[in-house]
């Protein structure tokens, strides 16, 4: 026979009433806590507040009221409505998949440079550690975005992305950064996005650490493009702004010469 000390000890369950009181009271503070984090506005958090109040629908179809204390009016929470919508610009939004691009070489480097070295605003110098983005705005006229590019003597790190934003011109423009970190902190300057990727490496394939509303069209790679002329084109996928990156972030000592010829064609 087992003694007193020795029985199994029967624990009550915990009520169902004492589990939705710490719901309520977790929603309330994590609502606290955004505030304080300056992430969530102040009138977004009484929202989340009285939602705490309230068994949240589960299942497509479910409607919770909500009535104010202070003007009576009701409101209704839909299952199908997420709660994170209440977060707006903070929820995190991936952009759409892309296309991939059709890409290819040709040998005729001599030639393509000589042609290029003799037009304005077709050669350029990427110097050491540095990232060159040529911006190419989608054209009204066009349904594709074409490139053609050379160096000399070594290679470059080259990637193409999209930024789905509307176009207000179409001038194409040249923006030079010391790294890719630099880059994107410049950018972030300029309005809040989302939060960065991860980034990668040019030997790999870079991720980029580019925001949210950037799609890939193809990562970061080295090229030999002093080799070969380095070819390729893409279908438009909508407006926006084609993001082409010429990344020498990886030499620390050398500065490489690009020619390139950028078109679209329709």
């Amino acid at each position: 026979m087992l003694s007193s000390s020795e029985r199994p000890q029967m624990v009550s369950p915990v009520s169902k009433a004492t589990t939705e009181d710490l719901r309520k009271a977790t929603g309330a503070l994590e609502a606290q806590a955004l505030v304080k984090q300056d992430l969530l506005p102040a009138d977004q958090a009484q929202v989340l507040n009285e939602m705490a109040k309230y068994q949240v629908p589960q299942r497509s179809g479910d409607i919770v009221m909500i009535q104010s204390e202070h003007t009576g009016a009701i409101d209704v929470l839909s299952a199908d409505l997420e709660s994170a919508d209440l977060l707006g610009d903070h929820r995190k939004v991936s952009p759409p998949l892309m296309a991939p691009p059709c890409i290819w070489t040709f040998a005729k480097v001599k030639e393509f440079k000589s042609k290029l070295g003799k037009e304005k605003n077709s050669r350029l110098v990427v110097k050491r550690g540095e990232v060159v983005t040529i911006r190419v705005p989608t054209h009204p006229e066009g349904k594709r975005v074409c490139w053609e590019f050379a160096t000399d003597d070594y290679d470059i790190g080259f990637g193409v992305y999209f930024d789905w934003t509307p176009v207000t011109t179409t001038d194409i423009t040249v923006q030079v950064s010391d790294s890719s970190d630099d880059e994107d902190e410049e950018e972030e300057e300029e309005e809040e996005i989302e939060e960065p990727v991860p980034a990668g490496d040019v030997e790999r394939g870079s991720r980029s650490s580019l925001r949210g509303r950037y799609g890939e069209v193809m990562p970061v790679y080295r090229r030999d493009s002093h080799r070969d002329v380095q070819a390729g084109s893409h279908d438009y996928p909508g407006e926006g702004i084609y993001l082409l990156k010429f990344d020498n972030s990886y030499s620390l000592l050398r500065n490489k010469t690009l020619y390139f010829h950028i078109y679209y064609t329709s």
